[in-house]
C-alpha cells in the first residue's frame, strides 16, 4: 500500500536543541492516524517539517509521494494549523468562499461546499459574522471548515477540537469517520484520549521518537492497561527511567 504520509528517520534541530530524533511515521489511504504525546514533544514541528515549512536535518519526508514544500500537492492537502491564520475584517462567508476558491471551487460546488463544512461545525446560524467579533473557539471551528473544503486526499489536522464542546467535538469526529471511509488520509493531533481511542493507529512522540504506534487496542494490550490514557502515562515514565 502506498503512504499518503511517509516519514523516514526525520530529525530536526533548533540551534542545540535536538526536537525531533528519530521520527518513523506512516499514514495510508482509508485511515485516521493520530499523532500524540506530552506538551511540548514536537508534534507541531513534526507537521511543519513534513510540509516544508521548517527544514528538516536528515532523514527524508514524503507527502503524497512527493517532497515538499510542492504548490501542487499543496493543492491536494486539507491543512488546519495550531494557530488561526483567518481574515478578521471579513466575515466567515467571505472566509470559507477566499479559500475555497484558492482550492479551486466555484458556483454552486463552492456554495454547497461553505454550507455542507459551515453544518459540521456548527457555524451556519454566524457566516455573515464578521470574524473579528468571533471566540476563540469559533475561530477554531471556522479554520477547520476551511480545512475541510475542496475534499482534499489528505488532511492534517493540529488539535482542531481544542475549545469545542464535547457534542460538537463528537460531530465532527463522525465526519472524518465519513472522510476516512471515502478512502481518504487523515492525521491528526490531539491531547484528548478520547479521540485518539477513535484512530485507526496511534502514534505516541515522547523524546523527539515514536515510541510507540499501532491500532489502540494493540498498544493498550502491549502495555497491559485499558486506555490509551494509560499507555500515554506508562509509555512518558517509562522514558523517563
Amino acid at each position: 500500500m502506498t503512504a499518503t504520509i511517509d516519514l523516514k528517520h526525520l530529525q530536526k534541530s533548533f540551534g542545540k536543541q535536538q526536537v525531533l530524533k528519530d521520527i518513523n511515521l506512516t499514514v495510508n489511504a482509508g485511515e485516521i492516524v493520530g499523532l500524540i504525546g506530552p506538551s511540548g514533544a514536537g508534534k507541531s514541528t513534526v507537521i511543519k517539517t513534513m510540509l516544508g515549512m521548517e527544514k528538516a536535518d536528515g532523514g527524508q519526508a514524503l507527502i503524497l509521494q512527493t517532497t515538499m514544500p510542492n504548490r501542487l500537492v499543496l493543492g491536494k492537502i486539507g491543512y488546519m494549523a495550531q494557530s488561526d491564520a483567518l481574515y478578521e475584517d471579513l466575515t466567515a462567508r467571505e472566509n470559507l468562499a477566499f479559500f475555497g476558491r484558492m482550492k479551486g471551487l466555484n458556483g454552486k460546488k463552492l456554495k454547497d461546499e461553505i454550507s455542507h463544512v459551515s453544518q459540521v461545525v456548527d457555524l451556519t446560524s454566524d457566516l455573515d459574522k464578521l470574524v473579528s467579533g468571533f471566540s476563540g473557539g469559533m475561530k477554531r471551528r471556522l479554520s477547520l471548515a476551511i480545512s475541510l473544503l475542496g475534499s482534499a486526499q489528505l488532511l492534517i489536522l493540529d488539535e482542531p477540537t481544542v475549545g469545542i464542546d464535547p457534542a460538537l467535538r463528537r460531530q465532527i469526529w463522525h465526519e472524518l469517520g465519513v472522510i476516512r471511509d471515502q478512502g481518504r488520509s487523515i492525521l491528526v493531533t490531539t491531547h484528548v484520549m478520547a479521540e485518539a481511542e477513535a484512530t485507526d493507529r496511534v502514534a505516541l512522540l515522547i523524546g523527539g521518537k515514536i515510541v510507540a504506534f499501532d491500532q489502540p487496542q494493540k498498544l493498550e494490550q502491549s502495555y497491559d492497561v485499558s486506555s490509551i490514557e494509560d499507555v500515554f502515562l506508562k509509555a512518558e515514565k517509562e522514558a523517563q527511567q
